[in-house]
């Protein structure tokens, strides 16, 4: 019983702000507060609220639960949202989170996190974000860069790039296109790849340094890491570290995805090998503008909306390729 009401409480706490009866009121949800890419997306859809002042905003955290996240959603609407914009917890289950806020007569914009539009409804519904094969198609070209200077860097000299990969989520489509696609652009460049191993983890730079460290103390052969997001990408580095690498002309190549402020540190000190920017500023940016006018009830248009909608429901946000000779334009 006492947890029922701790976890009642915690939901009362996460909606308790106070609006005016005349406030129109936009949900936002993100998927996990701890989560340092989508830290910034948030920290920029306040900042849009706080500076527009069009449309008060609910902040919700999901911690990495989807019933968590879906109670949050429905109670925003009883607070009074008039839209949500959700980075949802699992994609899968996007359908049946939008099928239960059309019942409400309420839209929704997702954001970084793509539901598969083959199982949604075909209305009420926008998503803002990235293309994850763009990104993966620039960490694998970084690698190939890399090589192209370096060509004794492939240490057993048999011609092959022997990586790691480290994922995100299983089933995400970051996940999936991001490793897929930074592989293809290697191998469309004439390189010839060699898997030495691949372990999903979910985004979270503890959960690769454990990895990585794993993968250090079995195999010799390892010549690049490719990761998902930048999170991985320190954690891989911090297992390099102990290992005695980025000393003494020990170096392996790490790429990952965010363009973080960790990450372009990593840059600077020569760890990271490059980043992709995935542009918080925009994203959060995008997904307020579009969810405010939503809750509004406006017609969108180009008077109003700052980006271009494909599709009639995708607003896409160009990737950008981070490096040591180009970080210093990314720096927060």
């Amino acid at each position: 019983m006492k947890k029922v009401l701790l976890y009642i409480f915690i939901l009362f706490l996460s909606i308790s702000t106070v609006f005016a009866g005349s406030d129109i009121i936009v949900g936002v949800h993100i998927y996990r507060f701890d989560d340092t890419f989508m830290a910034g997306v948030r920290d920029i859809i306040k900042s849009n609220a706080d500076g527009l002042g069009d449309c008060k905003i609910i902040v919700t955290d999901g911690k990495g639960s989807q019933p968590t996240q879906n109670d949050l959603i429905i109670n925003s609407v009883k607070n009074g949202a008039k839209a949500q914009a959700i980075n949802i917890v699992d994609v899968t289950a996007a359908p049946i989170v939008l099928q239960k806020l059309q019942k409400l007569g309420v839209p929704a914009v997702f954001f970084n996190r793509e539901p598969d539009s083959a199982d949604m409804p075909d209305e009420g519904w926008f998503y803002v974000g990235a293309m994850a094969e763009e990104s993966g198609r620039l960490c694998g070209g970084m690698i190939a860069d890399y090589f192209e200077k370096n060509p004794t860097s492939d240490l057993n000299r048999d011609g092959i790039i022997q990586y790691v990969l480290l994922m995100g989520e299983r089933g995400h489509q970051d996940t999936i296109y991001r490793s897929e696609y930074s592989v293809r652009a290697l191998q469309e460049r004439g390189y010839r790849m060699e898997l030495v191993a691949a372990e999903t983890a979910n985004w979270q730079r503890v959960q690769a340094q454990e990895k990585m460290s794993s993968w250090l103390n079995s195999y010799s052969n390892i010549e690049a890491v490719i990761c998902n997001n930048d999170d991985m990408a320190l954690g891989a580095i911090d297992a390099l570290k102990a290992a005695g690498y980025f000393t003494e002309g020990r170096y392996i190549p790490v790429v990952g995805v965010d363009a973080t402020a960790p990450a372009i540190e990593a840059l600077k000190e020569g760890t990271l090998l490059g980043t992709v920017l995935n542009d918080a500023k925009n994203i959060g940016k995008a997904t307020f503008q579009l969810s405010c006018l939503l809750a509004k009830g406006e017609e969108i248009n180009q008077n109003n909306f700052d980006y271009t909608i494909s599709n009639g429901r995708y607003v896409w946000i160009p990737y950008k390729k981070v490096t040591k000779d180009n970080y210093m334009d990314f720096e927060r």
